[in-house]
C-alpha cells in the first residue's frame, strides 16, 4: 500500500488517550498518511503529530472551539462533508464522534475503525441529557434527533467496519445495521514491567466520570477500613470524593505516567467498576502482573477472564464488589501471575497492526485487483 494515497480522520485530538493511539499506531503503519480532525489542541496531542500533515475542519477556527470544541458537534457533520478527499485511495475513519461522514473518491475504500457508535446520540443519551446543562437539555431532543438521522445515513458511507470490541461490534449492528470486524485496539504492553510482589492496596485509575463508578469503588471502600484504595484520575466526581474524606481512601488526581505505571505495577489489584468499550487500562495492569476486580459488562469480558486474570461481579452495587474483593482475595494465592503477563501480550501494538495491515490490504485487493 506505499504507493496509494491515503487519509486519517479522527474525530478530534484534545487528549492522547485509547483512541488518539489507534491513530498512532496507524500511522506507524501508514507513516505518509494525511490526518483530518476537526480539532488538533492539547500539548500531548499537538506534540505526537507534528511530524504528519495535520488538516482541520472549519470548526476549528471557531470561537473558542479548543475549549468547547463539543458545543459545535450539530455542524459537525457540515464540516466533515467540506472536506476535499477526493485525491485519496484509502481513507481510514477513526469514530466515536463524528469522523465517518466524509464523501470520498467513488474508487476509494473507506474503512470505519469504530470505537463506538456516538455515546450521546445513543445508548447514553439520557445518561448525556440529565448531566447537561438546562439550556443544552432543552435543545438536545431536536439537535440529537437530526444527528441521528445523520449518523444512520453516513454509515453507508462505509465499505467496511472494524469494531474494537465484540461488545461494539454487536453495538455498531444494532445501531446501523452492519457487520463489523473485532480487531482489539494496540495496548502498550511492553511500557509495564511484570511485578510478581505486590503491595498491600488496590488501584483504581481512569477518568473520574459518572459513569466509570469511581463512586461505587469508594462506597465499596468506605465500609471497609481495614482495606486501602488508591485512586488516579480526574474528573467532575473528584471534589464530590474528596468531601467523603476517608482516611483509607487516597485521591491523587491526575498524575504522570511514571506514577501510574508505579502504581499498576504495585497494587495488589485493579479495580474497575464502570462499563468500557474496550478498557485499555485492565490490560496494562495485566501486563504488569496484577490482577483485575471489574463489572461483568462491556470489553472487560474479553479481556479479563473470570476466575483466570481477574474476579467478575454481576451488578453495581457495593454488595457485588466488596463480595468480588472477598472473591479474589481467596483466589489470590491460587493465581498465576505470569499468566497475566503473556494474555495481556495479545493485545500488543504489534499484533493490532499485523492485524489492522491484513485487513485493508485484503480488502483493497478484493475491491481492485480483478
Amino acid at each position: 500500500m506505499t504507493d496509494k494515497k491515503i487519509a486519517i480522520i479522527h474525530y478530534w485530538f484534545i487528549s492522547w488517550r485509547g483512541g488518539e493511539k489507534v491513530v498512532e499506531s496507524l500511522l506507524k503503519i501508514y507513516p505518509n498518511a494525511d490526518v483530518y480532525t476537526h480539532i488538533l489542541a492539547g500539548k500531548d496531542c499537538v506534540n505526537a503529530l507534528k511530524n504528519h500533515n495535520v488538516h482541520q475542519t472549519f470548526v476549528s477556527r471557531l470561537p473558542w472551539a479548543k475549549k468547547h470544541y463539543q458545543k459545535y458537534l450539530p455542524i459537525m457533520p457540515l464540516a466533515l462533508e467540506q472536506l476535499d478527499l477526493r485525491k485519496y485511495d484509502v481513507v481510514i475513519s477513526s469514530e466515536s464522534g463524528p469522523a465517518k461522514g466524509v464523501l470520498i473518491n467513488p474508487n476509494a475504500l473507506h474503512i470505519c475503525y469504530c470505537h463506538s457508535p456516538m455515546r450521546y446520540l445513543w445508548d447514553m443519551y439520557q445518561d448525556y441529557r440529565e448531566t447537561a446543562g438546562w439550556f443544552t437539555k432543552k435543545l438536545m431532543p431536536l439537535l440529537t434527533h437530526y444527528l441521528r438521522m445523520w449518523d444512520q445515513n453516513s454509515a453507508n458511507r462505509v465499505d467496511f467496519f472494524i469494531a474494537n470490541s465484540d461488545f461494539i461490534r454487536r453495538r455498531i449492528n444494532k445501531t446501523y445495521r452492519r457487520d463489523a470486524e473485532v480487531i482489539y485496539p494496540p495496548v502498550a504492553v511492553e511500557d509495564f514491567t511484570f511485578q510478581a510482589e505486590k503491595d498491600d492496596y488496590y488501584l483504581m485509575l481512569g477518568q473520574l466520570t459518572y459513569y466509570k463508578r469511581a463512586d461505587l469503588a469508594v462506597d465499596a471502600f468506605a465500609e471497609r477500613p481495614d482495606r486501602r484504595l488508591v485512586v488516579i484520575g480526574e474528573g467532575e466526581l473528584l471534589e464530590e470524593l474528596k468531601k467523603r474524606n476517608l482516611p483509607n481512601v487516597e485521591l491523587m488526581g491526575r498524575q504522570p505516567f511514571s506514577v501510574v505505571k508505579e502504581h499498576l505495577e504495585n497494587s495488589k489489584a485493579l479495580i474497575f467498576p464502570g462499563v468500557e468499550d474496550f478498557g485499555i487500562v485492565p490490560v496494562e495492569a495485566m501486563a504488569c502482573g496484577t490482577p483485575v476486580i471489574a463489572f461483568g459488562r462491556g470489553g472487560v469480558l474479553e479481556t479479563v477472564k473470570d476466575g483466570v486474570t481477574g474476579v467478575h461481579f454481576s451488578e453495581q452495587t457495593t454488595e457485588s464488589l466488596l463480595q468480588a474483593i472477598k472473591d479474589f482475595e481467596e483466589w489470590e494465592p491460587r493465581m498465576e501471575r505470569a499468566f497475566l503477563r503473556a494474555h495481556a501480550e495479545t493485545f500488543s501494538d504489534k499484533v493490532f497492526s499485523a492485524k489492522m495491515q491484513e485487513f485493508i490490504e485484503q480488502r483493497w485487493n478484493e475491491d481492485h485487483l480483478h
